[in-house]
């Protein structure tokens, strides 16, 4: 079974910046699939963040992060970013990075492969 593999969570004072990265080290290219991230935070909904087609690089961003996250990818590295600026308290969850084969974005459930998330907390 693919998994991705994400890194750079971590704790954060409000107003801080991270970025998130995604990648499959095991030689599985990233190229032709849509990448997004998915966050939860407890005892809420899941929500997708952000994704970003393989076709054409669209990308979508869920209206809680629009302006203050950046999604981006590197095809020649095989890795998928998350730039998250100006973070909130509302930011606090474990964020996951998803594929989709199709390669364009989907939606929460009907992703291909998944990661097991990175963590980050925003707080003061």
């Amino acid at each position: 079974q693919l998994q991705l593999e994400e890194s750079g969570g971590g704790s954060v004072q409000p107003g801080g910046s991270l970025t998130l990265s995604c990648t499959h080290s095991s030689g599985f290219t990233l190229d032709h699939y849509a990448i997004g991230w998915l966050r939860q935070a407890p005892g809420k909904e899941p929500e997708r963040v952000s994704c970003i087609s393989s076709r054409d690089g669209t990308t979508h961003y869920a209206d809680s992060v629009r302006g203050r996250f950046t999604i981006s990818r590197d095809n020649a590295k095989n890795t998928a970013y998350l730039q998250m600026n100006t973070l909130q308290s509302e930011d606090t969850a474990l964020y996951s990075c998803v594929a989709w084969f199709s390669g364009e974005c989907g939606t929460l459930v009907d992703y291909d492969y998944w990661g097991q998330g990175t963590r980050v907390t925003v707080s003061s």
